[in-house]
């Protein structure tokens, strides 16, 4: 697993995750569900964690997200 820490935050994907969700007009119960769907545990506190930077996301989940956005994942991961 590898973990990415930008310094201020414990992830650098949380604005991207939360500007993808309200771009599909997602609810963070919806994008939890989602992402349940792939196999991974995650609820709507996890979104919200991840979204304000208060949460690693291990690669496993960014992988994840990239799949129910439909996005690679390195756009993810880019600043």
């Amino acid at each position: 697993m590898k973990i990415y820490w930008s310094g201020d935050s414990k992830n650098i994907i949380g604005a991207k995750v939360r500007a993808l969700r309200l771009e599909k007009k997602w609810s963070q119960h919806d994008l939890a569900t989602k992402v349940q769907l792939l196999g991974c545990e995650c609820s709507d506190l996890t979104i919200l964690r991840i979204e304000k930077g208060d949460r690693f996301v291990p690669d496993y989940e960014v992988k994840a997200l990239a799949m129910v956005f439909n996005v690679s994942y390195e756009s993810l991961l880019d600043d």
